[in-house]
């Protein structure tokens, strides 16, 4: 991206940390560094216990780790007796001293916990994988969710905005970058290194992504953009190896095709739309002919829907059986035939299927309407891979990021969550909506 290479040079040297050698453990439990750790007031020693802490975890079984956490969720919570008293003589006294106490009375130890566990150089990276391992364990364990709001406190300052490094991905980028975004492709697997040089190497062709300087090698999240003539229908024509290359300057619409988070411990730290809005910025100063972003996305909830609320509806227009021959073989079958069935029940989906708080169901779509985006079009047959058939039956859809409307949908969505689309969309999903008879469509929420 078009920035200055001194500033971002200057950048990464003031977040340098030069990985010190891993200390040999002492025999302390984990849980007790924890606690000596929040009671040190050395930060040499802090540095050690933070390794250990950070080793002996890295070693835990499951059972383990679930005691470990337990330990973090009971015994390093919010001390109740001394937040009430915080706040009876904040009530008496508003000074700065008992404001203070009362902010420190309000925030459970652990927090403080992690905190001093991110001093020791280089563990930012083993702390974001921490948070991995704990969200595999809340569904069994719900109450642990206590300890993810901490998380994502805290995450959401470290990984703010403001230190993010954007970085176009070149053919040139080192080797080991090369080698993560070719691990972390979320939603169309790059199969080998010749797959890779198509996607970033060629000029109708771009790639970016964000980096921590604490995790200068890790890539955070990074977007695959085509320059294109028009809005497309099918991912297959973007990806297709023998297609023609482009001139930047001869198209006029630029694609965003395959947005990949790849840190599991940063699900839910959104960072996505700061770097759509960067993407965008960088290809209009770049491109001049570019007018139209787009997206072409998957439908990742869809045939989870049409299995829990259409095909055990008795006269839809496609049989059940069709349906299940779709979904579970992997086959379009007999849908085939049924393309223009298939958006009706996608736009009915993403347009009027909400969760309990009235949200779209489906993730992506709540994602791109969350940043602005209206959605545009529906295609069918746009995704024939075995994952893009299993999930929804091949169909993509394009969310449209009209520059001039963006504020305005964002404020619509965030505040009433109204689900902007084209007419045609909306034709789509009232035929749909009609054909059901008035019936309820169980979604699950």
């Amino acid at each position: 991206m078009n920035r200055s290479g001194f500033f971002y040079d200057l950048l990464s040297t003031l977040f340098e940390r030069q990985n010190i050698a891993r200390v040999k453990g002492d025999g302390r439990s984990i849980t007790s560094l924890c606690d000596d750790l929040i009671a040190s007031a050395s930060e040499v020693s802090g540095y050690n216990m933070g390794q250990q802490i950070l080793s002996r975890f890295s070693e835990l079984t499951q059972e383990d780790e679930i005691a470990f956490f337990e330990y973090l969720n009971e015994k390093m919570d919010i001390d109740i007796d001394r937040l009430q008293a915080s706040t009876a003589a904040y009530q008496i006294d508003q000074s700065p001293e008992n404001f203070a106490n009362l902010l420190d009375a309000a925030e459970p130890k652990r927090q403080e916990l992690l905190r001093r566990i991110n001093r020791v150089p280089g563990t930012t990276g083993d702390l974001v994988k921490m948070r991995a391992r704990l969200l595999k364990l809340l569904k069994d364990h719900p109450s642990f969710g206590r300890i993810d709001v901490d998380f994502q406190h805290l995450f959401g300052s470290w990984f703010n905005r403001g230190f993010l490094v954007p970085r176009r991905i070149h053919w040139q980028s080192p080797a080991n970058i090369l080698e993560k975004i070719i691990k972390y492709e979320a939603v169309h697997a790059i199969n080998d290194w010749d797959d890779l040089r198509r996607r970033v190497e060629p000029p109708d062709r771009r790639c970016y992504a964000f980096f921590h300087p604490a995790m200068p090698d890790d890539p955070l999240i990074f977007v695959e953009v085509a320059l294109v003539k028009g809005i497309p229908g099918s991912v297959q024509e973007i990806l297709a190896e023998n297609r023609e290359i482009l001139s930047p300057e001869s198209a006029d619409t630029a694609v965003f095709y395959s947005i990949s988070n790849c840190q599991a411990g940063l699900r839910g730290v959104s960072f996505g739309n700061s770097l759509i809005k960067q993407v965008v910025e960088d290809l209009q100063a770049e491109v001049k002919s570019i007018n139209t972003f787009v997206t072409l996305s998957p439908i990742p909830g869809l045939n989870r829907w049409l299995h829990q609320s259409v095909i055990d509806q008795p006269n839809t227009v496609v049989a059940a059986e069709d349906i299940e021959m779709a979904i579970e073989s992997g086959e379009l079958g007999g849908l085939k035939e049924q393309s223009q069935w298939l958006r009706r029940q996608a736009a009915h989906y993403l347009v009027n299927q909400k969760t309990r708080n009235g949200m779209p169901l489906d993730p992506v779509a709540r994602f791109h309407l969350n940043n602005g985006a209206m959605l545009h079009d529906i295609h069918a047959g746009a995704d024939l891979s075995p994952n893009g058939v299993r999930q929804s039956c091949g169909l993509m859809v394009n969310y449209l990021y009209d520059l001039k409307k963006v504020s305005q949908f964002h404020e619509g969505f965030a505040e009433t969550h109204t689900v902007f689309t084209s007419r045609e969309v909306k034709t789509l999903a009232d035929a749909a909506a009609a054909n059901s008879n008035g019936r309820k469509l169980k979604n699950g929420s």
